[in-house]
Formats: structure tokens, sequence, C-alpha cells
């Protein structure tokens, strides 16, 4: 079989966490409600309903767009993308076309150097969900409006990914940005970020400075975990391949991921965007930000997980994959923090702290860090031995150990190790080293 470069792009969709929906004042917060109870006039599109723009969700899209290095358009707006599907009252979608939000950002891979360019970060609505159930013996298709019109933001990526290794990695800070944000909880299993790739495989035999893309791609639609996005990649660069080793086409179209038989499976030929017949969107006007209004978003991304990771190494020198656990929950940076700075007064040090929150989960027992810090003062609080007991130990010691004595006088200064060793023996470790040294030097020097 012929080797080929697989050639993948991604498009990533986040409900965002507004209290509204992106074009009414409907609660947005779906998840597990009663069927259709989050509706009204404009996300059930009936005739003559008005749409009026989220703000919020405008300003939530900007800041992720900005944490991934894009241009922020000063002029922006709406458009309406055409198709027609039981999930989507109106027949069309509000979204961006040739005018979104954000455009032309990066993602840099730290270890291999790599970039992935981002082409574009823009705003819709999210369409409904279809419910399917057996119903009196019948299978029948329901529809549930609650989630129509949750403002749904959508990043596009550029064919730049070579690996599925790579593909997970990037995803997951996509994700962990989300989170940082503050803008939507990106949870997969209740659907509030949602996975597509892009795959199309170039012959190896071609130049690889070649910029000429294949002229078709397969979307894997729709895929809601990391595992199963690397698997369905995995397995559709195998039937592509096995396809062009034998000469034959392959056909631009949507396919899905079964998990259970490991495969890609064929949903629909691919519609091209002329299909969709955008138009801009006549009853929202038009979005329009100035540079300091930019500027000031901006300055506001601070805690931003590449940022986090800096001051993790630089400040507290913490190893890499210590570094990865905590940057995965800010939450818990927040906690390691404050403990580091409870426990400076105590001694107690930043990697000490890690060790127990990650390997022993000790954070999880404590709600605040001041009562996480007092625990591990009193684990490593030690006992010392009184005054007398050190004497004692010191003089019984240096009675025994003859030629140790001798030894130090005579030059051999690593001897005081051995006895000091010998003298903790005595204490059974309970005795301070600094006394012992002290002590031990002042008697042999006599």
């Amino acid at each position: 079989m012929k080797k080929y470069i697989p050639i993948i792009g991604l498009e990533v969709h986040i409900e965002l966490s507004t209290y509204s929906k992106m074009f009414c004042g409907c609660n947005s917060d779906h998840f597990g409600k009663k069927a259709n109870t989050l509706v009204c006039p404009v996300c059930l599109g009936l005739p003559g309903a008005l749409p009026f723009a989220n703000r919020e969700a405008i300003l939530s899209t900007i800041k992720f767009g900005l944490a991934f290095g894009c241009k922020i358009n000063n002029l922006s707006k709406f458009d309406r993308k055409h198709y027609f599907y039981p999930d989507l009252p109106k027949g069309y979608q509000i979204s961006q076309y040739d005018e979104p939000l954000c455009i032309s950002g990066e993602f840099n891979f730290q270890k291999t150097k790599t970039k992935i360019r981002i082409r574009r970060v823009h705003l819709e609505e999210d369409t409904a969900k279809l419910q399917h159930q057996v119903v009196e013996g019948k299978k029948v298709t329901l529809v549930d409006f609650n989630r129509s019109g949750v403002p749904l933001m959508e990043l596009v990526t550029e064919p730049d990914f070579r690996k599925a290794e790579d593909v997970v990695l990037f995803l997951k800070e996509v994700q962990i940005v989300a989170r940082y944000l503050a803008i939507s909880n990106a949870d997969m299993e209740k659907g509030s970020m949602r996975l597509e790739a892009n795959i199309s495989l170039k012959s190896e035999e071609l130049k690889m400075n070649n910029e000429k893309l294949p002229n078709y791609k397969v979307e894997l639609k729709n895929i809601n975990s990391f595992r199963f996005l690397k698997k369905a990649i995995d397995s559709e660069i195998e039937r592509q391949s096995k396809l062009l080793s034998m000469g034959e086409k392959v056909i631009q179209e949507t396919r899905g991921f079964n998990e259970l038989t490991g495969k890609t499976f064929s949903q629909r030929v691919k519609e091209e965007a002329q299909d969709y017949r955008y138009f801009p969107e006549p009853d929202i006007p038009a979005i329009r930000f100035s540079e300091d209004e930019i500027k000031e978003l901006k300055l506001k991304l601070t805690q931003l997980p590449r940022l986090v990771r800096e001051r993790l190494v630089s400040e507290y020198g913490l190893r890499s994959d210590y570094v990865e656990i905590f940057v995965a929950d800010k939450d818990r940076v927040r906690y390691f923090e404050e403990a580091v700075g409870l426990g400076r007064s105590a001694e107690v040090t930043s990697s000490v702290i890690a060790e127990l929150m990650i390997n022993k989960n000790m954070d999880k027992a404590f709600p605040e860090p001041g009562g996480f810090v007092k625990k591990i003062i009193e684990l490593t609080k030690v006992k010392y031995a009184s005054a007398d007991e050190v004497e004692k130990a010191v003089a019984q010691t240096l009675t025994e150990n003859p030629k140790a004595v001798l030894d130090y006088q005579n030059g051999k200064g690593k001897v005081i190790g051995y006895l000091i060793g010998k003298v903790q023996k005595e204490l059974k470790g309970k005795g301070e080293i600094k006394k012992i040294n002290q002590l031990l030097k002042e008697r042999m020097s006599k």
C-alpha cells in the first residue's frame, strides 16, 4: 500500500455559558431540563419574531479568539445559513460567513515547534435536538427545542495537522482555555463541546513543500470524546489509504464513527458553501468594535494556560508532568499557589505541597488551603530529643568510637558525618542535626 500524508483540519463547536440564548431571553441552561420548556417565539422560529444579539456571547467569543492570537474584526455581521432539517425550525441558522468576529490566529506546539493556524472563530445559534424513541411499539423521532438558539462558538483551523495525537493535544488546550476564560464548561458528555475533523490524504511521493491540497475532504461529524476522535481519525486515514492505493476515488462526504466497530460510516454527501445560500441577516445590525475596546478585553486575559505553565515552572520549579496536571484545573492551581504562600513561614516547600496534592490527593480532604498546610506541618513536625539526651548520646558515641575521634583530630573532617549517624541511631532519629554537629566538634576539639 502506498504511503500518504494525512491532511487534517478541525471544526470545534463550544456552547457558551451565558444566562440567556443567543437571540432571545430564554434560559440557555438546557441540559437535563424537561423538553420544550425553555422556548419562546424567537427560538421556535415563529413568523414575525425578531432576534436581538447577546452581547455577553459576542464578548466571550472575542476573548476566546484573543487567547489564540486572532485578529478581531472591527466590523462583523451575522448571516443566514440555509438548510432544511427537522432540528432547524426557521429553515436557516443565524451564523457568520464572510465577516466573522475573529480571524487569523495560531497555536504553537512547544515541544515540536510546529504551528497550527486558526482560520476563524465565529458565533452562531445552536439547533434543536432530535430524540429517537420507541412509543407504543413504534420508532418515532421527537424534537426538543430547548437547545435551539443557545450561543454556539465555532473554531476552525487550517488543515495543518498531520497526526491524530497532535489533534487531541490541541483540543485539550481548547477545552482548558474555554474553562480558564469561564465562557463554557466545554463538557463533551453534555454536548457543550463537539468535535469535527476534516481529513484527506496527499501522496508521500509529492514534495513536502507542495502546498496544493487534495481536491476532496471527508468530515467526521459530532464526536464526543478525545479518545474516540483519535480512533476515528486513525480509522479514516486507514480507509482512505486503502481506497487510494487501489486507484479508487474518495468521495467528499460527512461520516460518523461507530464506537463498537471502530469504523467510520457514511452519513451524507458533504455540502459546499454555495449550497447554504448565505446572505446577511437583515434583522440584526452589524457589530462594530474599536481598537480601544479590543485592547481592553485583551488586558483582561492574564490567566491563560500557557502563562500559568510558565509561572509554575519559573516560580515554583515544578516538573512538567505535575504542571500539566495542575493546569488542567484552574481551581487546583489557585489552591496550590495559596498553599505555597501560607506554607512559606513554616518552611513548607512547594515541592512537598505539589507531591501531597498530586500523589496523595490531600487537597481533596481540605476545602481550604489553610487546613491543608496546617496538616502538613503536623505531619512533618519532629519532636526533638532534649539537650540532656543529646549530650548523653554524643558522649556515648565518642567513647565507643575512639578511632573515628582520632581520625577527625588528624584532619579527616568527613568522619563527622559517620559520628552524626551514630548519635542519631542512639536518639532514634530525634536529634537536631545542627546541635549534634556543634556538640561533636566541641567535644573533639578539647
